[in-house]
């Protein structure tokens, strides 16, 4: 162990590896999971270059000792928590904007780049990078490693959408490059597609190159309830199907809604007859370049939803809009200051998910559990938070939900990734062929199995 310290302190210095019972490094040795356990690390190093991971990769590969990639540590499955004896790569010193590019509307960054910072670099220019999984102070690197989402995924789509070229360290110290500042690619297979959404698990990312868009300004939020989830998913399906292109499409289920406007104090003016009829609210945010167009879309997106069924529909002022979307973007950190016991994303077919919610429910009910929900609407993404506080029933009911999901053709994550939370379900309840294939490229590239071991794909 003495010897591994010695090589990681002339990779970064001394200032920069941290002992793994200190305070400060017990706080990265982990992220937001509620219900997986992570372990006393050997050291936490926090690098400054790529040619430093790569010396610390290759210290950790002589020495056998596990890696443990980390960014901001907001994730949710228990992608960064860190076994006995591993070393944490914190990736909070790397957090350059390399390039703002105005002409090929690309951005290149450091992996520790938080996505807020991105974005207000971006808006100097006009653009945007629009991915938004409900913490902006997620990083690139972390965001890239788990495929991250959220609610502008059904305009925007997900990172994987606007990733077009990596720089990476593998698993012998070696730095690969992948893609680039283009717009389209056919030559050889996608590394950078393969790499992102690897947890980590196949290379250390080290700088990230994405795809920007225009900023819109004009922006109208909608939010209608209705008396039951089967009924609102019928209404998103021709919402997206209408060609308005909603920047966001959430649904939020009553109990959820109440918690997140409690927290953020925020009274909306709903009649206390439309709250009692309401069983699920619908999120509806409009964007574009244009005050007149924008509300000509706004018109026929409250007659849309009136005649699929809304109870009533309301186009919120600016500012209780701003302020509803982001209390629902806070909706983690609301349910779980609500005492949940865990909180777990499920992605299905957009024509399942009411059947998914109803069997994610029963489930709960069986276990003598509580589920409640939100979730992207538009792209079938459930977020569940369980109140469960025996073990073995919430372990029960997790495991009950996840097969639900997979059984209508779903799979056990949408956004917030596989991590330590969920590598058991995946190998239970994923295809066996696919997950054949996964552990021949993990093996290939990491033969000896020292990145984020018990992480991501078995």
């Amino acid at each position: 162990m003495s010897d591994l310290r010695e090589r990681l302190v002339a990779a970064v210095g001394a200032a920069h590896v941290l002992d793994g019972t200190d305070d400060a490094a017990r706080d990265l040795a982990h992220d937001e999971a509620l219900a997986v356990g992570h372990g006393t690390p050997a050291h936490v190093v926090r690098p400054g270059s790529t040619a430093e991971v790569a010396a610390i990769v290759t210290a950790a590969r002589e020495t056998h000792t596990p890696l443990v990639a980390r960014g901001a540590g907001t994730g949710l499955s228990g992608g960064a928590n860190a076994p006995d004896g591993a070393v944490v790569v914190a990736f909070d010193r790397m957090t350059a904007i390399r390039t703002i590019d105005t002409t090929d509307h690309v951005a290149v960054v450091e992996p520790g780049v938080s996505l807020e910072q991105l974005d207000a670099a971006a808006r100097e220019h006009g653009l945007t990078y629009p991915v938004r999984p409900g913490e902006q102070s997620a990083s690139l690197g972390g965001t890239v490693a788990t495929n991250a989402g959220g609610m502008h995924a059904v305009r925007y789509g997900v990172t994987r959408t606007h990733v077009v070229g990596l720089e990476a360290v593998l698993a012998d110290g070696s730095v690969v490059r992948t893609g680039g500042r283009l717009a389209k690619i056919s030559a050889g297979y996608d590394v950078t597609q393969l790499l992102t959404g690897s947890e980590g698990t196949l290379a250390l990312v080290t700088e990230v190159t994405v795809r920007l868009q225009p900023h819109l300004p004009v922006r109208r939020t909608v939010l209608a309830p209705f008396r039951d989830l089967a009924t609102t998913t019928a209404a998103v399906a021709r919402v997206v199907g209408s060609g308005l292109a909603p920047a966001l499409c959430e649904y939020l289920d009553d109990p959820t809604m109440n918690a997140i406007c409690t927290a953020a104090d925020l009274t909306l003016g709903i009649p206390d007859d439309v709250r009692a009829a309401a069983d699920a609210y619908l999120l509806v945010e409009l964007v574009g370049r244009r005050e007149d167009r924008v509300e000509e879309d706004l018109t026929e997106l409250g007659t849309l939803l009136t005649q699929r069924g809304a109870v009533d529909v309301y186009a919120l002022p600016d500012g209780s809009a701003r302020r509803l979307v982001a209390a629902r973007e806070q909706t983690f950190w609301t349910i779980k200051a609500r005492g949940a016991d865990e909180i777990v994303d499920v992605v299905v077919p957009r024509s399942a998910l009411a059947e998914f919610l109803a069997r994610a429910r029963a489930a709960g009910e069986r276990h003598g559990s509580r589920v409640l929900g939100c979730g992207h609407l538009g792209d079938g993404n459930a977020h569940l938070a369980v109140f469960q506080p025996d073990d073995e029933a919430l372990h029960a009911t997790l495991h009950e939900v996840l097969a639900a999901g997979t059984a209508l053709g779903g799979a056990v994550s949408g956004e917030h990734g596989v991590g330590r939370a969920k590598a058991g379900a995946l190998a239970e309840l994923g295809d066996p062929g696919a997950l054949a294939v996964m552990r021949r490229i993990r093996a290939a590239l990491d033969p000896d199995g020292l990145l984020n071991p018990g992480a991501g794909p078995p």
